[in-house]
């Protein structure tokens, strides 16, 4: 995936979770279309088990980035959370595992 056509090939997650790692290590790295490919991923559990405080948390990531959709998103992932969910996203903003910059 070194084209960061990573909304173009979310749909092979469907079937290979191997995929995940790729579309993750390009978001730490600070690259906009996976941050949003990720909070996808965990929205819709694509290769993953759906996880809506990680969905939150990399969307965020996105938005700080300037993606606009990705708000859009966030906002759809936001109400279906439970209080817990939303918890649990804002612990993992504030740890200090990955700064963009």
């Amino acid at each position: 995936m070194s084209d960061n056509s990573y909304l173009k090939h979310l749909v092979l997650l469907r079937n290979d979770p191997s995929k995940v790692p790729a579309v993750r290590a390009a978001a730490e790295r600070g690259e906009v279309d996976a941050l949003y490919a990720m909070g996808l991923i965990y929205a819709e559990g694509r290769g993953v088990p759906v996880d809506l405080a990680q969905a939150h948390y990399w969307l965020s990531l996105a938005i700080e980035q300037g993606d606009r959709d990705a708000d859009l998103l966030r906002n759809i992932v936001g109400s279906r959370m439970s209080d817990e969910e939303y918890a649990a996203a804002k612990r993992l903003r504030a740890a200090p595992t990955l700064r963009l910059v």
